[in-house]
């Protein structure tokens, strides 16, 4: 099936590029012979601007700390007070 309108087509048939965008996927449409949007179904718009990502696999997606960046604490020593 197309997924690649013309301007002038997917106005005059802009149902059937919806029906299209929800069963088939993306649909493309030109202005000028070029590229000019993309109509994509509702859920997957969302899908692309707001990813679900589990926590446990968003905590696991942060570089790993190796054995050779190791910290030390600065020794810092109490401050004197005059009492």
């Amino acid at each position: 099936m197309n997924t690649t309108w013309k301007l002038q087509d997917a106005k005059a048939q802009f149902s059937k590029v919806v029906e299209s965008a929800l069963k088939i996927g993306p649909q493309y449409v030109t202005r000028h012979g070029q590229n000019a949007v993309v109509i994509i179904a509702a859920d997957e718009y969302e899908g692309l601007i707001n990813p679900k990502v589990p926590f446990n696999e968003f905590l696991m997606s942060f570089p790993k700390i190796s054995d050779q960046s190791i910290f030390e604490r600065t020794k810092d020593f109490p401050r004197d007070i005059e009492l």
